[in-house]
């Protein structure tokens, strides 16, 4: 008897529906991917925007032409001792903070002092320093504007300081460029002699210390616990915990380096050692677990090639194993240092939030980082140090691009296809 067939139902208009449903569903899902990184883009976007507008300015600076005669205003030091190390003190003794004023005062007009920095007479002792001809001639030097005329020179003002700003510049007294002293000074009270390089210093060494201790235990670790460790509640217990850890809010690890490497074992407060330290423990958990995942996407067909050529187990590890799961690891360990580098919370709790008026030496010298520089700066009530603020900025997201960038070369170099 022979079985009547009908028609299925994928000959039907139900299931064209249901394919073209699908097909629209697709066709959504895609969209809605496209979208979620073009707003991405744009947000990114719109930050470097923002934060490119706002920080540009922080890398120039206004200053001041002002004719210094010495030999009308003869300042009187032992030229012998200018290479001593206490130079910068003698010629601060000798006046020529009085003098540089009222040279300003003669050239620019009553209160001409305050049009430029409090500080710029320490530009004319720099030049004196490098040229102590200086002091027995006339000498045109370009001097750091106040703040107030940096502003008003940058963005307009109105009223008498706005009016003679303008004739500074009908005159030609006034000149913009680039701002040197950002890149080389530390921190100071005045932003025309304030830059960035004491913190930049500070996070060099810091993230140096930080990646010592914290690539080489986080990579031996994660070795053990996939290649030798036995599988029983004792290793299940440790990978929880490393999980946690991972998770673990960073201020926490700041309590934790202030009872132990402070209190206890009474390291340099304030220093990049103990901030090394410090970002070591929060950066070690986010490294073994980067390392694992590496050494797991290892194919098990390379560690059975190499036992059978009559490698070692320690040569398989060290010799196959390791060099194969580099570009992961290696990977990871990047991209946890630029997290630690943009840190603030845990380097508060050790003391590196202080004011350092100087570029630090060492590892144990008193010292402060990029992110907490721009913390601080942020806080302080002259403009000038806003666009300081917006700069810094500027730098640490260029630091931190450059890293993953970094990391991004070290995958694409290094990596196996299988």
């Amino acid at each position: 008897m022979n079985r009547q067939t009908t028609p299925t139902d994928w000959e039907g208009a139900t299931m064209q529906k249901r394919i073209a449903g699908r097909y629209a569903a697709e066709r959504r899902f895609k969209l809605m991917g496209l979208g979620a990184v073009l707003l991405s883009g744009a947000f990114l976007a719109f930050l470097l925007f923002v934060m490119v507008g706002n920080g540009a300015r922080g890398f120039t600076y206004t200053h001041v032409s002002v004719p210094v005669d010495f030999k009308a205003m003869p300042l009187t030091i032992d030229t012998a001792r200018l290479g001593d190390a206490d130079a910068d003190q003698v010629i601060a003794n000798a006046g020529l903070a009085d003098i540089v004023a009222f040279a300003a005062d003669e050239a620019l007009g009553s209160d001409g002092s305050k049009l430029i920095s409090e500080n710029a007479w320490k530009e004319v002792r720099s030049a004196i320093k490098a040229d102590p001809e200086l002091l027995k001639s006339k000498t045109m030097f370009e001097l750091p504007a106040s703040s107030e005329v940096d502003i008003a020179a940058k963005e307009g003002a109105k009223g008498a300081l706005g009016a003679k700003v303008d004739a500074l510049e009908k005159d030609g007294k006034l000149s913009t460029g680039i701002h040197w002293p950002f890149f080389k000074n530390a921190d100071a009270t005045d932003p025309a002699v304030a830059g960035i390089w004491g913190a930049l210093k500070g996070s060099v060494l810091t993230i140096f210390i930080a990646f010592l201790i914290a690539f080489p235990t986080g990579v031996l670790a994660a070795l053990y616990l996939e290649e030798y460790a036995a599988k029983n509640r004792w290793t299940d217990l440790i990978e929880v915990s490393i999980n946690n850890l991972a998770a673990v809010p960073s201020i926490i690890f700041g309590l934790l380096a202030l009872a132990v490497f402070i209190n206890w074992f009474g390291l340099c407060q304030a220093s990049p050692l103990v901030g090394g330290l410090t970002l070591a423990l929060m950066t070690m958990p986010v490294i073994v677990i980067a390392s694992r995942n590496a050494i797991k996407s290892v194919p098990p067909s390379i560690r059975d090639a190499a036992l059978g050529v009559g490698a070692s187990p320690v040569q398989v590890v060290f010799h196959h194993v390791l060099p194969l799961a580099l570009p992961g690891i290696l990977t990871g360990t990047i991209i946890g240092m630029a997290r630690a580098l943009g840190e603030t919370a845990p380097l508060l709790l050790v003391g590196m939030r202080a004011f350092i008026g100087d570029v630090p030496g060492g590892i144990c010298s008193p010292s402060t980082v990029l992110p907490m520089q721009i913390f601080l700066w942020s806080d302080e009530v002259d403009r000038g140090f806003v666009e300081k603020t917006s700069a810094a900025i500027i730098v640490l997201l260029i630091v931190l691009l450059s890293m993953n960038a970094f990391a991004i070369y070290l995958r694409n170099k290094f990596e196996k296809r299988w």
